[in-house]
């Protein structure tokens, strides 16, 4: 079995242009943005089942951070979006002779490796796994089987989307819930979510989002 994690990283100029509205500077979300993908990299490196990671990005910050991570690296369109840059790392993982490929946001730092390792271990044949955000709606990660079985869609209301997706290609859809992979970080109330949860959970769980927030004072 092989598996490639593709994590597809827009530009950090833009990156979580809502959490303005709660108060963050552009700085700070910088800051937050670079400590979710640090520790998202962290977590799929401690993954026993994941055999390669592939950041797809326009964004030298994230090129850097991938390179450290040991990940390899996909140069993204910049005028192209989130489903656009999945599908880069979707072909190159489908060139690269992967069976499974892992799409996961780079927004979920509480994501466990030994989670991700246990929704691997359970693949079946022409299937297709969708993580639904914590509300249901959106989708935080995709394993596709083969690794390209269907050419994703994210954005609002995903998760169906992606169900419907799989049955025209003649797969079956799984929704799989991940407390971890479920909390993603778009607005203010998904930080207060994050940092809640942060509060009461082992110190080795986010590390560096756990910093970030930190810094960033009471919320």
């Amino acid at each position: 079995m092989s598996l490639v994690a593709v994590l597809p990283v827009k530009r950090f100029s833009s990156a979580k242009a809502r959490l303005a509205s709660g108060g963050l500077s552009s700085a700070q979300r910088l800051a937050l943005a670079t400590g979710m993908l640090s520790d998202v990299l962290a977590a799929l490196r401690r993954c026993d089942l994941v055999d390669d990671i592939v950041v797809v990005t326009s964004e030298p910050g994230a090129e850097a951070l991938a390179r450290g991570a040991g990940a390899q690296v996909l140069a993204d369109d910049p005028s192209e979006g989130h489903s656009e840059a999945a599908q880069r790392g979707i072909d190159w993982a489908v060139a690269d002779g992967a069976f499974h490929t892992l799409l996961i946001a780079s927004d979920v730092p509480a994501a466990d490796p030994a989670e991700i390792d246990s929704l691997i271990e359970s693949l079946a044949d022409d299937e297709v796994v969708i993580v639904p955000d914590r509300h249901g709606r959106g989708t935080n990660a995709l394993i596709l089987t083969p690794a390209g079985v269907i050419s994703p869609s994210f954005g609002e209301g995903s998760c169906q989307r992606h169900q419907q997706i799989a049955a025209d290609a003649g797969a079956s859809a799984r929704i799989e819930t991940s407390f971890g992979i479920g909390l993603d970080v778009d607005t203010a109330e998904d930080l207060d979510a994050l940092s809640e949860v942060l509060e009461s959970a082992d110190h080795s769980v986010a590390p560096f989002t756990r910093s970030v927030i930190g810094r960033l004072g009471a919320r």
